[in-house]
Protein backbone atom coordinates (compact mmCIF):
# COMPACT_ATOMS: atom_id res chain seq x y z
CA UNK A 1 0.00 0.00 0.00
CA UNK A 2 0.99 3.76 -1.03
CA UNK A 3 0.27 6.29 1.14
CA UNK A 4 1.00 9.92 1.32
CA UNK A 5 0.98 12.59 4.08
CA UNK A 6 -0.13 15.59 2.07
CA UNK A 7 -0.19 17.72 5.07
CA UNK A 8 2.03 17.49 8.36
CA UNK A 9 4.22 19.48 10.70
CA UNK A 10 7.13 17.34 11.13
CA UNK A 11 8.80 21.24 11.68
CA UNK A 12 6.52 21.55 14.98
CA UNK A 13 8.89 21.07 17.97
CA UNK A 14 6.75 17.63 19.21
CA UNK A 15 7.65 15.97 16.26
CA UNK A 16 11.45 17.53 14.89
CA UNK A 17 12.81 16.86 18.36
CA UNK A 18 12.06 12.85 17.45
CA UNK A 19 12.25 13.15 13.77
CA UNK A 20 13.99 10.37 12.77
CA UNK A 21 11.83 8.02 14.80
CA UNK A 22 8.61 9.86 13.70
CA UNK A 23 9.61 9.10 10.14
CA UNK A 24 10.17 5.63 10.63
CA UNK A 25 7.11 4.86 12.14
CA UNK A 26 5.96 6.20 9.29
CA UNK A 27 7.86 4.05 6.83
CA UNK A 28 6.62 0.97 8.62
CA UNK A 29 3.29 1.77 7.82
CA UNK A 30 3.68 2.30 4.31
CA UNK A 31 3.36 6.02 4.27
CA UNK A 32 5.86 6.85 0.87
CA UNK A 33 5.46 10.57 0.81
CA UNK A 34 5.61 13.31 3.04
CA UNK A 35 4.84 16.95 2.73
CA UNK A 36 5.52 19.48 5.33
CA UNK A 37 3.85 22.52 5.52
CA UNK A 38 5.03 26.16 7.01
CA UNK A 39 3.41 28.94 8.76
CA UNK A 40 6.04 31.04 9.11
CA UNK A 41 9.29 31.97 7.72
CA UNK A 42 11.43 30.06 10.37
CA UNK A 43 8.89 26.78 9.96
CA UNK A 44 8.61 27.53 6.31
CA UNK A 45 12.61 27.08 6.38
CA UNK A 46 12.89 24.22 8.91
CA UNK A 47 10.25 22.48 6.54
CA UNK A 48 13.00 22.68 3.52
CA UNK A 49 15.96 21.61 5.69
CA UNK A 50 13.74 18.74 6.69
CA UNK A 51 12.90 17.82 3.20
CA UNK A 52 16.70 18.17 1.89
CA UNK A 53 17.45 15.38 4.38
CA UNK A 54 15.20 12.99 2.70
CA UNK A 55 14.59 12.37 -0.63
CA UNK A 56 10.79 11.23 0.21
CA UNK A 57 10.09 14.55 1.62
CA UNK A 58 8.75 17.74 0.27
CA UNK A 59 8.31 20.98 1.52
CA UNK A 60 5.46 23.71 1.02
CA UNK A 61 6.04 27.83 2.38
CA UNK A 62 3.92 30.29 3.42
CA UNK A 63 1.88 32.56 5.82
CA UNK A 64 -0.70 30.91 8.09
CA UNK A 65 -3.88 33.40 8.88
CA UNK A 66 -2.80 33.32 12.76
CA UNK A 67 0.31 33.92 12.39
CA UNK A 68 0.64 37.35 10.90
CA UNK A 69 1.07 39.82 13.94
CA UNK A 70 3.69 42.03 12.73
CA UNK A 71 4.29 40.59 9.11
CA UNK A 72 5.15 42.91 6.69
CA UNK A 73 5.40 43.24 2.75
CA UNK A 74 9.43 42.43 3.20
CA UNK A 75 8.55 39.10 5.78
CA UNK A 76 6.24 37.84 3.24
CA UNK A 77 8.42 38.14 0.09
CA UNK A 78 10.78 36.32 1.40
CA UNK A 79 9.21 33.51 2.37
CA UNK A 80 7.46 33.16 -0.52
CA UNK A 81 11.24 33.11 -2.27
CA UNK A 82 11.75 30.38 -0.20
CA UNK A 83 9.17 28.51 -2.94
CA UNK A 84 12.10 28.62 -5.93
CA UNK A 85 13.90 25.74 -3.78
CA UNK A 86 13.55 22.50 -5.89
CA UNK A 87 11.66 20.61 -2.48
CA UNK A 88 9.25 23.46 -2.25
CA UNK A 89 5.95 21.71 -3.81
CA UNK A 90 3.17 24.35 -2.66
CA UNK A 91 2.34 27.80 -1.26
CA UNK A 92 0.90 26.87 2.66
CA UNK A 93 -0.51 27.29 4.49
CA UNK A 94 -2.63 30.24 3.70
CA UNK A 95 -5.85 31.28 3.99
CA UNK A 96 -8.41 32.72 6.65
CA UNK A 97 -9.09 31.63 9.92
CA UNK A 98 -12.40 33.36 12.24
CA UNK A 99 -12.32 31.24 14.49
CA UNK A 100 -9.46 32.92 16.50
CA UNK A 101 -9.66 35.80 15.21
CA UNK A 102 -12.41 38.21 15.68
CA UNK A 103 -11.31 41.69 14.98
CA UNK A 104 -12.63 43.02 11.51
CA UNK A 105 -9.51 44.94 10.77
CA UNK A 106 -7.53 41.87 11.58
CA UNK A 107 -9.74 39.70 9.38
CA UNK A 108 -9.08 42.02 6.56
CA UNK A 109 -5.46 41.74 6.73
CA UNK A 110 -5.77 38.28 6.57
CA UNK A 111 -7.60 38.57 3.27
CA UNK A 112 -4.82 40.69 1.80
CA UNK A 113 -2.05 38.36 2.93
CA UNK A 114 -4.51 35.00 1.46
CA UNK A 115 -4.70 36.97 -1.88
CA UNK A 116 -0.99 37.92 -2.29
CA UNK A 117 0.17 34.24 -1.45
CA UNK A 118 -2.60 33.01 -3.88
CA UNK A 119 -1.27 35.56 -6.85
CA UNK A 120 2.33 34.25 -5.92
CA UNK A 121 1.47 30.88 -6.71
CA UNK A 122 -0.10 31.50 -10.00
CA UNK A 123 2.33 33.50 -10.79
CA UNK A 124 5.27 30.76 -9.95
CA UNK A 125 3.36 27.67 -11.01
CA UNK A 126 2.66 26.11 -7.66
CA UNK A 127 -0.59 24.53 -5.94
CA UNK A 128 -1.53 26.12 -2.94
CA UNK A 129 -2.59 24.27 0.55
CA UNK A 130 -5.97 25.90 1.91
CA UNK A 131 -6.40 26.92 6.04
CA UNK A 132 -10.04 27.84 6.38
CA UNK A 133 -11.97 27.54 9.51
CA UNK A 134 -15.44 29.36 10.39
CA UNK A 135 -14.46 30.92 6.90
CA UNK A 136 -16.00 29.26 4.16
CA UNK A 137 -18.13 31.40 2.52
CA UNK A 138 -15.23 34.52 2.87
CA UNK A 139 -12.63 32.08 1.60
CA UNK A 140 -14.90 30.44 -1.92
CA UNK A 141 -15.37 34.05 -2.73
CA UNK A 142 -11.37 35.21 -2.36
CA UNK A 143 -10.92 31.93 -4.14
CA UNK A 144 -13.58 32.62 -7.28
CA UNK A 145 -11.90 36.33 -7.59
CA UNK A 146 -8.28 34.66 -7.85
CA UNK A 147 -8.47 31.30 -8.73
CA UNK A 148 -5.56 29.26 -8.08
CA UNK A 149 -4.28 28.32 -11.56
CA UNK A 150 -2.54 25.57 -10.86
CA UNK A 151 -4.89 24.08 -8.18
CA UNK A 152 -4.92 23.46 -4.46
CA UNK A 153 -6.39 21.45 -1.16
CA UNK A 154 -9.00 22.90 1.20
CA UNK A 155 -6.78 21.41 4.08
CA UNK A 156 -9.07 19.71 6.87
CA UNK A 157 -12.36 20.71 5.23
CA UNK A 158 -14.93 21.50 7.50
CA UNK A 159 -17.17 22.57 5.09
CA UNK A 160 -20.71 20.65 4.08
CA UNK A 161 -21.48 18.34 1.51
CA UNK A 162 -23.45 20.93 -0.07
CA UNK A 163 -20.10 23.12 -0.27
CA UNK A 164 -18.64 20.43 -1.61
CA UNK A 165 -19.38 21.32 -5.51
CA UNK A 166 -18.23 24.91 -4.79
CA UNK A 167 -14.93 23.69 -4.20
CA UNK A 168 -14.75 21.38 -7.48
CA UNK A 169 -15.95 24.23 -9.45
CA UNK A 170 -12.65 25.63 -8.48
CA UNK A 171 -10.40 22.45 -9.46
CA UNK A 172 -9.82 21.95 -5.52
CA UNK A 173 -9.08 18.90 -3.90
CA UNK A 174 -10.87 18.25 -0.50
CA UNK A 175 -8.03 17.24 2.32
CA UNK A 176 -9.67 14.49 5.23
CA UNK A 177 -7.71 14.19 8.61
CA UNK A 178 -8.17 12.95 11.93
CA UNK A 179 -11.89 14.71 12.52
CA UNK A 180 -13.19 11.91 9.85
CA UNK A 181 -12.86 9.13 12.93
CA UNK A 182 -14.21 10.76 15.50
CA UNK A 183 -17.33 9.18 16.53
CA UNK A 184 -19.33 12.60 16.91
CA UNK A 185 -18.32 13.99 13.83
CA UNK A 186 -20.96 13.92 11.33
CA UNK A 187 -20.34 16.53 8.78
CA UNK A 188 -16.96 15.09 7.90
CA UNK A 189 -18.33 11.58 7.45
CA UNK A 190 -20.17 12.67 5.17
CA UNK A 191 -17.92 14.34 3.18
CA UNK A 192 -16.10 11.09 3.28
CA UNK A 193 -18.57 9.22 1.91
CA UNK A 194 -19.71 11.89 -0.75
CA UNK A 195 -16.62 13.47 -2.12
CA UNK A 196 -15.87 11.99 -5.68
CA UNK A 197 -12.48 9.85 -5.12
CA UNK A 198 -10.32 11.91 -7.43
CA UNK A 199 -10.96 14.75 -5.53
CA UNK A 200 -9.77 13.42 -2.54
CA UNK A 201 -6.31 13.97 -0.82
CA UNK A 202 -5.48 12.39 3.07
CA UNK A 203 -3.81 14.56 5.69
CA UNK A 204 -2.62 14.22 9.08
CA UNK A 205 -1.77 17.91 10.23
CA UNK A 206 0.19 16.24 12.63
CA UNK A 207 1.43 16.60 15.80
CA UNK A 208 -2.53 17.72 16.31
CA UNK A 209 -5.82 16.34 14.86
CA UNK A 210 -5.03 12.48 16.29
CA UNK A 211 -7.37 9.97 15.36
CA UNK A 212 -9.80 8.09 17.01
CA UNK A 213 -8.33 6.20 19.19
CA UNK A 214 -5.50 7.97 19.69
CA UNK A 215 -7.23 11.18 20.48
CA UNK A 216 -5.46 13.32 22.95
CA UNK A 217 -1.60 11.98 21.71
CA UNK A 218 0.82 13.50 19.58
CA UNK A 219 -0.19 12.77 16.34
CA UNK A 220 1.91 11.47 13.42
CA UNK A 221 2.16 10.77 10.09
CA UNK A 222 2.16 7.02 10.57
CA UNK A 223 -1.56 7.68 12.00
CA UNK A 224 -3.15 8.41 8.46
CA UNK A 225 -3.46 4.72 7.96
CA UNK A 226 -6.28 5.12 10.47
CA UNK A 227 -7.38 7.82 8.50
CA UNK A 228 -8.09 5.66 5.26
CA UNK A 229 -9.41 2.32 7.13
CA UNK A 230 -12.35 5.07 8.55
CA UNK A 231 -12.67 6.05 4.82
CA UNK A 232 -12.18 3.08 3.09
CA UNK A 233 -14.94 1.61 5.63
CA UNK A 234 -17.59 5.17 5.33
CA UNK A 235 -17.63 4.10 1.85
CA UNK A 236 -17.48 0.89 1.64
CA UNK A 237 -14.71 0.28 -0.61
CA UNK A 238 -11.49 -1.77 -0.82
CA UNK A 239 -8.79 0.08 1.39
CA UNK A 240 -6.20 -0.55 -1.68
CA UNK A 241 -7.75 0.60 -4.42
CA UNK A 242 -8.85 3.79 -2.27
CA UNK A 243 -5.11 4.38 -1.56
CA UNK A 244 -4.15 3.92 -5.04
CA UNK A 245 -6.01 6.89 -6.27
CA UNK A 246 -5.67 8.81 -3.17
CA UNK A 247 -1.88 8.49 -3.92
CA UNK A 248 -1.97 9.69 -7.83
CA UNK A 249 -4.43 12.63 -6.86
CA UNK A 250 -1.79 13.31 -4.49
CA UNK A 251 1.16 13.36 -6.90
CA UNK A 252 -0.49 15.08 -9.48
CA UNK A 253 -1.69 18.10 -7.64
CA UNK A 254 1.65 18.18 -6.03
CA UNK A 255 3.59 17.28 -9.34
CA UNK A 256 5.51 15.05 -7.17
Amino acid sequence: MKLIDTHCHLNDEQLYQNLDEVIAHAQQVGVEKIIVIGWDKASSELAIKIAEQYPFIYACVGFHPENLEGVDEKQLNEVLALSSHPKVVGIGEIGLDYHWEKDSQKREIQKQFFIKQIEYANKVGLPISIHSREAFQDTIEILKEHKPMHSGVLHCYSGSVEGLQEVFNLNLYIGLDGPVTFRNAKTPKEVAIEVPLERLVLETDSPYLSPHPLRGTVNEPANIILVADEIANLREMSKKHLLEVVYDNSCKLFNL
